[in-house]
């Protein structure tokens, strides 16, 4: 019982710093993951592919597969960020991620406005 307040005062302190960090962790992306119009390669897929160089230690060790790849596009239709969601190694990310960033994008557009959206590619090799 007389330890009632004490221990109290230590779970609202630690609920207290749990809704802090979420709070931190749940800040606004300015970034939209759909638009109503969704930025594309200009050129298409093929315009990216005709920049991908396969890696040469990709070819001889066999690796085969595909990279996905999270493009942040801002309102201009020019490639803020590249992230690899998942990748397959022998430097085809790093192949993947260079031709994405080689390509312009047209900007996804809410009524008619040019917003920042976020676009997952798979890249095959």
């Amino acid at each position: 019982m007389r330890y009632t307040k004490w221990v109290i005062g230590i779970v609202f302190i630690i609920f207290n710093l749990i809704i802090m960090a979420d709070s931190a962790y749940c800040q606004e992306d300015p970034y939209l993951p759909f638009a109503e119009v969704m930025p594309a390669p200009v050129g298409g897929m093929k315009a990216i592919y005709e920049k991908i160089i396969y890696p040469e230690i990709a070819k001889s060790n066999g690796i085969k597969g595909k990279v996905y790849l999270l493009v942040f596009i801002n309102e201009n239709g020019t490639i803020d960020e590249v992230k690899v969601l998942k990748g397959i190694g022998g430097g085809c990310n790093e192949a993947a991620i260079s031709g994405v960033k080689s390509v312009r994008f047209s900007a996804g557009k809410n009524n008619g406005k040019p917003v920042k959206t976020k676009l997952s590619l798979a890249i095959n090799f």
